[in-house]
């Protein structure tokens, strides 16, 4: 059986990310949803994105591009200034490349990875996204800055129109527990702030999760019931 399994945001936590890994025991029929974030603030983005090139050749990834992917990208091409990436932990992320002062230290290789990108990633039952989305519109309408950008503390959506649930990163819960709705489900458990880093199996909603020292542990995530039912 095809599993669809979603994975918060990693921001550079290597063993954690490596202990769900581990734990999950993915298969070639397994679709993986990584939903950005990949980098910063955590001691080991580089060897985070070297995981995920490596895991193309083990199952079917669709990784998604985070604000903090979009970040590092606007810099590698020139379009920013570094100040602010590197204010938001872009500064952890260019050590674990031993940065020296030539960005020629970041392998071509990741920088493919990183233009490749999606947006967002929709299955018949569920659409997956980095931060937040616009209930009314098409995902392949949806605007980046909505995808990447916006907490759902700030702008909580709706359900949206086709009544697929919608799972997210992006808005940490400073005490690491996942955020439920009865229409969304958001799984950045703050990882790189010493709680956790979060796999969830969209099938079944099984749940995976990780301590920054590698310590896992499993559970089942309970439903939100609708305010009519």
């Amino acid at each position: 059986m095809t599993r669809t399994i979603a994975i918060g945001d990693i921001h550079g936590c290597l063993r954690a990310f490596d202990a769900l890994l581990a734990a999950i025991d993915l298969q070639k029929t397994d679709i993986l949803v990584p939903v950005g974030d990949y980098i910063d603030r955590g001691p080991d983005s580089k060897g985070v994105i070297d995981r995920l090139i490596e895991l193309r050749e083990h199952t079917q990834l669709f990784p998604l591009m985070g604000n903090h992917e979009e970040m590092m990208l606007s810099v590698l091409d020139r379009r920013r200034e570094p100040f602010g990436w590197l204010n938001h932990g872009g500064h952890n992320t260019m050590e674990s490349y031993g940065f020296a002062g030539d960005l020629s230290v970041i392998p071509a290789s990741h920088r493919e990875f990183l233009e490749s990108l999606l947006p967002y990633y929709e299955s018949p039952t569920h659409i997956i996204v980095h931060a937040n989305y616009d209930s009314q519109m098409r995902m392949e309408n949806q605007s980046a800055d909505l995808l990447r950008w916006v907490k759902i503390s700030h702008q909580t959506p709706k359900p949206h129109f086709t009544g697929k649930h919608a799972v997210m990163g992006h808005t940490h819960h400073p005490e690491g527990q996942i955020v439920q709705l009865p229409h969304l489900t958001c799984i950045d458990t703050y990882c790189y702030g010493g709680k956790w880093l979060t796999a969830l199996e969209l099938e079944t909603q099984r749940i995976w999760q990780s301590t920054p020292e590698g310590e896992v542990r499993e559970f089942m995530l309970e439903p939100v019931p609708s305010p009519a039912s």
